[in-house]
């Protein structure tokens, strides 16, 4: 969450980011190969993410919503889309949690009114 959010900020190459990341977060090979596979896979798949996001977050702009819940959102939605072995459940549980910590008092309900919308209309077809 925190390098997807710092990522959006200054954009640039993946690798170099990811590096310099673990210089000032240093973290144990299991967690480390498990946030990178969430990390790749979120910029990867963002195109696709996005586009969820734009259907479902009716009457507002991308751009305009608030940057953590926005990373809140494209994390989740890559958990629940490419991510089989985390369920929805848990991956809109979590969104929803940093959402409240770190957002806005409405954050939560917005997060998880997109999430749970995707999770009821695309991923039980």
């Amino acid at each position: 969450m925190q390098f997807l959010y710092s990522f959006d900020l200054n954009p640039g190459d993946l690798d170099e980011h990811l590096e310099q990341f673990w210089v000032m977060e240093p973290a144990e090979e299991p967690l480390r190969a498990f946030a990178e596979r969430l990390v790749r896979g979120t910029v990867e798949h963002l195109p696709e993410i996005d586009t969820l996001i734009r259907r479902y977050a009716l009457n507002w702009e991308l751009e305009r919503i608030a940057l953590i819940d926005r990373t809140c959102l494209r994390l989740a939605l890559f958990e629940m889309l490419y991510c089989d072995d985390i369920p929805p459940v848990v991956s809109i549980n979590e969104a929803v949690d940093i959402a409240k910590r770190y957002s806005t008092a409405e954050s939560g309900k917005f997060v998880n009114g997109i999430l749970d919308k995707v999770k009821v209309e695309e991923l039980a077809q």
